[in-house]
């Protein structure tokens, strides 16, 4: 049905839904006849997975900014390279939680780190790939936060940073949605799991019908 995959990121701050609406669009879109790869960053693969576990770990609260942008960029290129390559190669929807845009507003906007230094850096990680679609869930950083805690019984090492912080992070992806017009889409994550899930679908729609073409 496709000339080639098609490649979906879902980003927003802390406890928007990425996870539940990443799931509930896989669904959908099989459900359309489509082969789908479900996948999330940091992680997708066993060593990435591993990078996850020491990047989310509390007990590393000494991590340096310098040392987690690599290791995000590290995993993101393994899984770039076993996962979602070929995933798209074989003409399949991808659908992530989070990709190198999270890299740009939590090392970059939140840390403070060089933006083009991470541009730089993501163009070796993911040999120039990116999204074809990016879907912003957005949401008050209280809230995210609040239904976070709730989903688990401890934050992890990046949910208890400070909410000067998280909405560094917000404030990130609202930028990059203005920048980018034409590939992120700034989505409103508040009411039903149900009501946000038909937000996204019209902008999944659009992009289907474009690729099929």
């Amino acid at each position: 049905m496709l000339k080639r995959g098609v490649f979906i990121s879902l980003e927003g701050i802390e406890g928007c839904g990425k996870s539940t609406q990443a799931r509930i669009l896989s669904d959908y879109v099989s459900e359309l006849g489509y082969r789908v790869t479900l996948t999330r960053e940091p992680g997708g693969t066993p060593i990435a997975e591993k990078i996850r576990e020491m990047l989310l770990d509390r007990k590393n609260e000494s991590m340096t900014s310098i040392t987690e942008l690599f290791l995000y960029l590290a995993s993101r290129a393994q899984h770039v390279e076993q996962i979602i390559m070929p995933s798209l190669h074989e003409g399949k929807i991808v659908i992530c939680e989070r990709f190198s845009d999270a890299t740009y507003v939590y090392q970059g906007f939140a840390r403070g780190l060089d933006l083009q230094i991470i541009e730089n850096l993501t163009q070796i990680a993911t040999n120039g790939l990116e999204p074809d679609l990016t879907i912003v869930l957005d949401l008050e950083v209280e809230e995210g936060l609040l239904r976070a805690e709730k989903l688990k019984n401890h934050l992890d090492r990046l949910e208890s940073q400070s909410v000067d912080f998280h909405n560094k992070v917000r404030n990130g992806y609202l930028t990059i949605a203005r920048k980018h017009p034409e590939r992120v889409k700034v989505v409103d994550a508040k009411g039903s799991i149900e009501d946000v899930h038909f937000r996204i679908r019209q902008h999944i729609n659009h992009i289907l019908l474009v690729k099929k073409q």
